[in-house]
């Protein structure tokens, strides 16, 4: 059986080995794209059709699971401080400033405060991640010469 663990801004899910066997079955189950989904409720007979986008994250944590990985779920705001941007990136906030001040990152004023929406940090954060695995396996590539 699951265990959920709760923090004051997210919830882990240890799934166990049922729970990863249960997953794997699913996943043989479904698309490799595309899945939907549908809610049940005890006595409905009828289930309500999940929309795409749930259905994709749904999809996302049946994988994840299948694969035996932790499942958290965390919240977060549609816009962030400076500081808690520079927090998320793992970055200093004045050099945050100074990519802002540059435009590479999208940012925008709410009074005399900068605002940065979080979608856009963490877009941010997924391409510094992927610059590094490619300087990363850049300089693998001149070590195996």
């Amino acid at each position: 059986m699951s265990t959920v663990v709760a923090t004051a801004d997210r919830d882990v899910v240890l799934a166990d080995e049922r729970d990863q066997r249960q997953a794997q079955a699913l996943m043989t189950r479904l698309p490799a794209r595309g899945a939907r989904f549908t809610a049940m409720t005890d006595g409905q007979s009828e289930g309500v059709p999940v929309p795409d986008e749930l259905s994709a994250i749904i999809a996302q944590v049946v994988h994840a699971v299948a694969q035996g990985h932790v499942v958290t779920v965390s919240t977060m705001p549609e816009e962030l401080t400076t500081t808690a941007a520079a927090q998320l990136l793992g970055t200093s906030r004045p050099t945050l400033m100074r990519k802002i001040g540059a435009g590479e990152i999208p940012a925008h004023k709410v009074g005399s405060h900068t605002r940065l929406r979080t979608a856009d940090v963490l877009q941010e954060r997924h391409a510094r991640r992927q610059r590094q695995l490619a300087a990363f396996e850049e300089l693998r590539a001149l070590e195996d010469d």
